[in-house]
């Protein structure tokens, strides 16, 4: 299997249930609250590290009781923590989610931490970094150092996976060094700059970003499974049918498995498919990482549908 690096944001996740969504100005009583850790790259790093692949993470903490924890948290779940770093006098970065009763939720972000990942930390663990193969982005780190570290990582051979999320403006030079983009329906209209709803413009959009540069644009789509674009070819793949209790971090869990099974060999129809498969099992509890499957979980999900994994 190829060695895969997530390079990212590291949260702590405060999770209420709510009976359904605020208007403003207006407050309601929540029905439960958690604390979790997540942030879109710890937690495709742990669901890769639950998947049994060999992941490395990079990232930011602040020096405070969360940081020390979520790195702990980490290696317990099989992540190689030696890409994270402590930053003094920073709080490690805070999301705050609302889950109301159909599993939809809601979420804002203190960057904390991740705010200050820079260029520079990329120079200064790059002989470490090459050592990976396929390199997982999202957007929650400062755009500039994703742009950095897309281009410089692109140029020296190494897949990358763009999660392009939350939805924020690109510099036009990053998309030719990107092999997999994997928005949202949200995330497929805000960078194509379409408003109309996005399954029935989907070719076009995704053709706007793949004649920008992407090699290939995989639009997921929840419930309806994921749409797979390449040139002028688009391609659909069902979903699992599955129970959504909360859909917080289904999209991470979705790139893990997307991920997983690119380094795994499998060809990206297949790995889309099994993608779909890690997001269907990662919606049936609350949580994100917690609700996250491990490869026998997969593997016996898998058989139930009669699509066991080929080694």
């Amino acid at each position: 299997m190829k060695s895969i690096c997530v390079i990212g944001s590291l949260n702590v996740d405060m999770v209420a249930a709510v009976e359904r969504f605020p208007q403003p100005g207006e407050t309601l009583t929540a029905d439960g609250y958690s604390i979790y850790f997540g942030g879109k790259g710890g937690n495709q790093a742990i669901a890769l590290g639950k998947l049994g692949a060999n992941v490395k993470m990079v990232g930011k903490v602040g020096d405070d009781i969360h940081g020390h924890d979520y790195i702990r948290h980490l290696r317990m779940n099989g992540v190689d923590v030696s890409g994270i770093h402590t930053e003094k006098g920073a709080a490690t970065g805070t999301a705050m989610i609302w889950v109301d009763r159909q599993g939809e939720n809601q979420i804002v972000v203190s960057p904390g931490a991740n705010g200050c990942m820079q260029t520079s930390d990329i120079d200064a663990m790059w002989e470490e970094l090459v050592q990976s193969d396929l390199f997982l982005f999202q957007l929650e780190i400062p755009i500039g150092t994703v742009a950095y570290a897309v281009k410089r990582l692109k140029q020296a051979g190494k897949t990358i996976v763009l999660d392009p999320a939350p939805a924020s403006q690109l510099p036009e030079a990053i998309f030719r060094y990107i092999d997999y983009m994997t928005p949202n329906e949200t995330e497929v209209r805000y960078y194509a700059g379409k408003q109309d709803r996005y399954v029935y413009q989907l070719k076009e959009a995704a053709g706007s970003l793949i004649r920008r540069g992407v090699g290939t644009v995989i639009a997921k789509a929840g419930e309806n499974g994921a749409y797979l674009i390449r040139d002028a070819e688009l391609s659909h793949i069902d979903a699992y049918p599955t129970q959504a209790i909360d859909t917080t971090g289904a999209g991470d869990s979705f790139n893990a498995g997307f991920a997983y099974a690119l380094a795994s060999g499998f060809e990206v129809n297949e790995a889309v498919r099994i993608g779909n498969a890690v997001g269907a099992l990662s919606v049936r509890q609350v949580g994100a990482q917690s609700a996250m499957p491990t490869r026998e979980e997969l593997d016996r999900f898998l058989e139930t549908y009669r699509r066991g994994i080929k080694q």
